[in-house]
């Protein structure tokens, strides 16, 4: 059996009862077998990137964020959309992993993107903006079809449980298509 695609998957949303945040909780749910998805909730913990202060690998949430996002063979971020782009928040968590930038934590890391919103765009400013901020880094975002949730309300229910049989399954096939890119760009060994 192959060992496990260890993902670190990151709301941007800050928000408890945030769509995004039951969004990953239901990718948590709907992984293939050959994956495992830790979420991370410390993003709210960073300070505003600073250079003056990310000295000796920065302040103790930046270490933490830093640490979690080394260890992961990959990230599945999933976006809120905020005035057509990503959350101050993650947007912040990226520019922490990002430095410096020969040898950032996000150099090569695959990332998959998905977002829920109110709205009938479902994210799609937001992850195209953060497609755009991981060029820099270097890391390779899994391409589309991309997941956007539209008219979130529709498919929660009051506990923030995707109900949408449809959404589901295409989240399962998303999670299913990302760990065989993640594993396709994995280094080899000798």
């Amino acid at each position: 059996m192959t060992t496990p695609l260890k993902v670190l998957g990151v709301s941007g949303s800050l928000r408890t009862g945030s769509y995004n945040r039951a969004l990953l909780r239901a990718a948590i749910e709907l992984m293939p077998p050959d994956m495992s998805i830790e979420e991370y909730n410390g993003i709210g913990d960073l300070p505003l990137y600073n250079p003056d202060i990310d000295v000796q690998g920065g302040p103790a949430p930046a270490v933490a964020w830093r640490t979690a996002v080394h260890a992961a063979d990959a990230l599945l971020i999933v976006t809120p959309e905020y005035n057509f782009g990503p959350s101050a928040a993650l947007k912040n968590a990226i520019d922490w992993a990002s430095r410096p930038p020969a040898t950032s934590v996000l150099h090569a890391k695959p990332i998959a993107l998905m977002g829920a919103s109110t709205g009938m765009s479902g994210t799609t400013r937001a992850q195209l903006a953060l497609r755009q901020s991981f060029v820099f880094t270097q890391s390779p975002v899994l391409s589309g079809p991309e997941v956007l949730v539209p008219y979130a309300a529709t498919r929660f229910d009051a506990a923030l449980r995707l109900t949408d049989a449809a959404t589901r399954d295409f989240i399962h096939r998303h999670l299913v298509r990302f760990a065989e890119f993640a594993r396709r760009l994995a280094p080899k060994t000798p």
